[in-house]
C-alpha cells in the first residue's frame, strides 16, 4: 500500500489540499507553486509504478482522488477567489469609492484576504461594518460559477478510469492541463502589483468576469468532450508520428524560457491547436486512402 509510487500520490494530494488552504487565506499567488510540486508527483506516481512494476488498481484509484482534488477542486477554488476579486474591482470602479482601510495597504495577501473576508461576511449576512464596500446581487452569487471546474473534472476523471481508448492519445481535456491554465492567472495578479501599465491591464483582463467566465466554461466542455488531444507518450523517438509532440515540446520550451509563467495560457492554447491540426490531417490521410 505504501510504496514509493502510492506516497507521490498522496504527495499530489497534500499538495492540493495546501493550494486550497493558501487561495482561500489570500496567498493566491502562493498556490500555484503547490500545484506544481503536485504535478511533478503526478507524473512521477506513474512512470515510477511502470518501472517498477508495481501498477495496479489500487494506484489507479489513488491517482484519481488524488486529481480530483490537486486539478478539480484547487483550480475551482482559485477560480472562486478571482471572481471575488474582479467583483471587488468593479464594485469600487463603478461607485468611485475611495479605499482608506489599512487592510489594502499590507501586501498582496493581507489585501486579497481582506476582500475573501468582505464576501464571506455579506454572503453570510454577517456584514463587516468597517468594510469600505459591500458585495451584493450578481457579485455575490457569480464566484460559484467557478465550481463548474470541479463538477466536470469529477466525470472527467471517473471517465478516464473506464476508458480503454485513451491509451495514446487522450478524449477531452487532461485535468492537469486544465489546472495549468487557471494558475497561470494569479501569478498575472501577483505580477501586476504595485505596478502600472500593461501588467496591470492584462491582470485586470484574466479576471473580467466575461473573459474568465467564458474559458472556465468553454474548458470544462473541452474536459468531457470527445476531441482526441496529443499524449506525451513515446512508443519510439522518430519524428514521424511524433512530430506534434515535439513541436509543442520546444516551442513550449522557447515560449518559458522568454515570457515564463505567461506562456502557459499561450502554450494552452498551442496544445489544442496541434491537436486539432493532427486530427484534421489524420481525417485526410483516411479520405485520401479510400
Amino acid at each position: 500500500m505504501f510504496s514509493i509510487p502510492n506516497i507521490l500520490t498522496a504527495t499530489n494530494l497534500l499538495c492540493g489540499i495546501t493550494a486550497i488552504m493558501f487561495t482561500l487565506f489570500g496567498r493566491i499567488d502562493m498556490a500555484p507553486f503547490f500545484i506544481i510540486i503536485a504535478l511533478i508527483c503526478d507524473f512521477l506516481d506513474g512512470f515510477l509504478a511502470r518501472k517498477m512494476g508495481i501498477s495496479g488498481e489500487l494506484g489507479k484509484q489513488l491517482d484519481s482522488l488524488a486529481d480530483m482534488v490537486t486539478f478539480g477542486v484547487a483550480p475551482g477554488v482559485m477560480c472562486f477567489v478571482l471572481l471575488i476579486i474582479n467583483g471587488a474591482h468593479e464594485i469600487v470602479a463603478s461607485s468611485n469609492i475611495e479605499i482608506t482601510s489599512p487592510y489594502f495597504y499590507e501586501g498582496f495577501g493581507m489585501s486579497i484576504h481582506a476582500l475573501i473576508s468582505f464576501y464571506f461576511a455579506d454572503l453570510t449576512g454577517n456584514p463587516i461594518e468597517f468594510a469600505p464596500f459591500h458585495y451584493s446581487g450578481w457579485y455575490l452569487f457569480i464566484p460559484f460559477t467557478a465550481f463548474l471546474i470541479p463538477f466536470f473534472s469529477l466525470f472527467r476523471l471517473a471517465k478516464f478510469n473506464i476508458d480503454t481508448r485513451q491509451s495514446d492519445r487522450f478524449l477531452g481535456l487532461p485535468t492537469p492541463a486544465n489546472t495549468l491554465f487557471f494558475m497561470a492567472i494569479p501569478l498575472f495578479l501577483w505580477d501586476a502589483w504595485g505596478e502600472t501599465g500593461w501588467k496591470v491591464t492584462l491582470a485586470h483582463l484574466a479576471i473580467k468576469e466575461s473573459v474568465l467566465l467564458s474559458f472556465i466554461l468553454l474548458f470544462s466542455l473541452l474536459l468531457i468532450s470527445e476531441i482526441p488531444l496529443i499524449a506525451l507518450k513515446f512508443k519510439d523517438f522518430k519524428w514521424k508520428g511524433n512530430a506534434s509532440k515535439y513541436i509543442l515540446i520546444g516551442t513550449s520550451t522557447i515560449l518559458l524560457i522568454t515570457l515564463s509563467f505567461r506562456a502557459i495560457p499561450l502554450i494552452l492554447f498551442l496544445y489544442l491547436g496541434l491537436s486539432f491540426i493532427e486530427n484534421w490531417m489524420g481525417r485526410r490521410l483516411v479520405k485520401n486512402s479510400n
